[in-house]
């Protein structure tokens, strides 16, 4: 290896957030130290209580630890994104890690566009390497990409398969604390597209996803149904709320866990109300351009 490639690669650090997943994030940490980018890497440890901070500390002291005394869920990733001063932030979760010379590459599209607000990689499923059905949506995107982007245009991203520039993601405010974890991104997402940033997908750029078994499926779909509901009705026109609204019930498995998401949903209106602010135009018809594809998805089902 020669000097050149043994350099850090000053652009871009790496912030993973964690919450009683010691063996994963340990696992994740070796494979993040191995990286030829040599990244600087902070983690957010949520409160666990199965040892996960100590462990890291002792294992991993190379890492920087912040350990909240509390869940903070996706808003782990805003603290941790303060104490950077890179340009751009590659996120990583605790069941992931990213694949040798992608975050380079990540950040070489990133240097050479300077509106590219997010780049959204491939994902490899863990172990066997296959891949995540949700590639295929992300390279088939129906968005018009813009001529000057290096891969199809995306209306939302995956946050632990994304590379996003630090200005972009500090000028919109971060992760959302209301909406916890579980399709938080979108909301993010809308509001990087208002302010002019563009989101795009790049094959070539990849992580590997091995699930960990340590999860409440129930409540992470719990989540992600009223955080979709609440986003729809924070930033979309009434026309195509009360649309997508249906689109998201008709799709949802007729349970408890929806009842319950769909009851947080309603109990949060008087919020969503007093913050509701509508896409402009141009993004709106981002938004509405991803319906088709949405209602048809094998990848984003709200199953459990």
């Amino acid at each position: 290896m020669t000097a050149a490639a043994a350099a850090p690669d000053t652009r871009l650090a790496v912030v993973m957030i964690t919450w009683n997943r010691r063996e994963e994030a340990l696992r994740s940490l070796t494979r993040l130290r191995a990286l030829p980018e040599r990244p600087h890497v902070v983690v957010v440890d949520n409160g666990s209580t199965d040892g996960t901070a100590a462990a890291i500390e002792a294992e991993h002291p190379w890492a920087e630890l912040i350990a909240s005394p509390e869940n903070l869920g996706a808003v782990g990733r805003n603290i941790a994104v303060a104490r950077l001063d890179t340009p751009y932030v590659g996120f990583c979760d605790d069941d992931t890690w990213w694949e040798p010379g992608s975050l380079r590459r990540a950040a070489d599209a990133l240097d050479a566009h300077p509106t590219l607000g997010v780049v959204t990689g491939k994902i490899l499923v863990e172990p066997g390497g296959t891949e995540d059905p949700i590639n295929a949506e992300l390279l088939h995107s129906p968005l018009e990409t813009a001529g000057s982007m290096p891969g199809p245009a995306l209306g939302s991203f995956l946050a632990g398969a994304s590379v996003i520039r630090r200005e972009a993601y500090t000028a919109v405010g971060g992760f959302h604390e209301r909406l916890w974890l579980g399709g938080e991104e979108e909301l993010m997402a809308a509001d990087l597209a208002t302010a002019g940033w563009e989101l795009c997908h790049l094959p070539d750029v990849v992580v590997h996803h091995q699930a960990s078994t340590a999860r409440d499926p129930h409540l992470r779909r719990r989540h992600g149904l009223r955080n979709t509901l609440w986003f729809t009705w924070l930033r979309r026109p009434f026309p195509a709320a009360l649309r997508r609204t249906g689109h998201v019930l008709a799709g949802a498995p007729r349970d408890r866990v929806t009842a319950g998401a769909v009851l947080d949903a309603v109990r949060g209106l008087p919020w969503v109300l007093r913050h509701r602010r509508p896409l402009p135009r141009h993004v709106e018809r981002r938004f509405r351009a991803l319906e088709a594809s949405q209602r048809t998805s094998t990848a984003r089902r709200y199953v459990s």
